[in-house]
């Protein structure tokens, strides 16, 4: 499945909609993503990741990158993702640095 990743704002919050694979030749498209968003300055950061079907480590390497460069005070929140997606944030212990919900946290 290809790839997309699809960023909106409003009211200060940033979501990038996650759909297909995110491995080594996707990560530049969600890191592209990610940039764009950071340069807004959000006050939290929503990936809906119900349409993320894989990650490769090159995918967790641009949400460390992310969390790194948003600092801990901004939120990140990865919603609604496929069990293969939440076991690889909790084996990597990233789950302790996102908050992982079944539902977009309201404004």
């Amino acid at each position: 499945m290809i790839f997309q990743a699809i960023s909106s704002v409003s009211r200060g919050v940033a979501t990038i909609d996650l759909v297909g694979q995110l491995d080594a030749d996707s990560a530049p498209t969600f890191m592209d993503e990610v940039v764009k968003i950071m340069a807004l300055s959000p006050s939290r950061l929503v990936l809906m990741a119900k349409g993320l079907t894989f990650m490769s480590s090159a995918g967790l390497r641009v949400l460390i990158y992310a969390r790194q460069r948003l600092g801990r005070a901004l939120p990140i929140y990865v919603v609604q993702p496929q069990e293969a997606l939440r076991e690889t944030l909790t084996l990597t212990g990233f789950a302790r640095a996102v908050y992982i919900v079944d539902e977009a946290p309201s404004s």
